[in-house]
């Protein structure tokens, strides 16, 4: 049986001994700040990644070279959100900090680089620097959330490496704007599928599924 067992709608003495009502205060404000981060980028990376496509990519078929090609593919992520609510607890939040991890590096030369660009709206260039740093926020908090829902467990599963640099530092303008196009569709992608895994997560933890 799963370490985290669910008690007529609280949580089992296992997981907040004696019934512990500050533990559960705390995780439930745990999750609630971690699902308002993770909609809040994908909000902004959807918002980011238009605004991108609006002033960059029309009628250049960039979408064509960004199907399949994010870094992070080789995570076996549930393909929808039926088979996401077939997912261990466990492994969804395992899922979830490899892709907030995984997003670290390209984050911080995403902002680096659109600083660099001539002419991109200043609308891009907040977005990317709000995002970088509300995944990392959202980073801090699952790992405390893993550690009070998982007591004990370390957490310790590789992450997809990102290696897209130079061609986000190319001189040849189209390849550098489909390379931006690539990485702002994978961040949105990326980004839907945390947040509906952690709603998932914190409808099944804290609510027992009764939302």
């Amino acid at each position: 049986m799963s370490n985290l067992l669910l008690c007529q709608g609280n949580f089992c003495t296992f997981l907040c001994p004696h019934g512990d009502d500050l533990c559960l205060n705390s995780l439930k404000d745990l999750f609630n700040r971690a699902t308002n981060l993770s909609q809040d980028i994908y909000n902004l990376s959807s918002k980011m990644f238009k605004e991108f496509d609006k002033r960059y990519a029309q009628g250049k078929g960039y979408i064509t070279m960004a199907l399949n090609s994010c870094h992070t593919s080789s995570l076996p992520t549930p393909e929808d959100k039926e088979q996401a609510q077939q997912t261990h607890h466990e492994v969804l939040m395992s899922l979830i900090l490899g892709l907030l991890r995984s997003w670290n590096d390209p984050l911080y030369h995403l902002v680096t680089e659109v600083r660099g660009m001539k002419g991109v709206p200043d609308a891009i260039l907040s977005r990317a620097i709000e995002i970088e740093e509300e995944n990392k926020r959202l980073l801090e908090g699952m790992e405390m959330i893993f550690g009070q829902v998982i007591p004990g467990a370390k957490e310790t599963e590789p992450y997809p490496v990102w290696s897209g640099l130079p061609s986000l530092q190319t001189k040849d303008e189209e390849a550098r704007h489909s390379a931006f196009y690539n990485l702002l569709h994978c961040l949105r992608r990326d980004s839907s599928k945390i947040d509906t895994y952690l709603k998932l997560l914190n409808c099944r933890i804290i609510y027992n599924n009764n939302c």
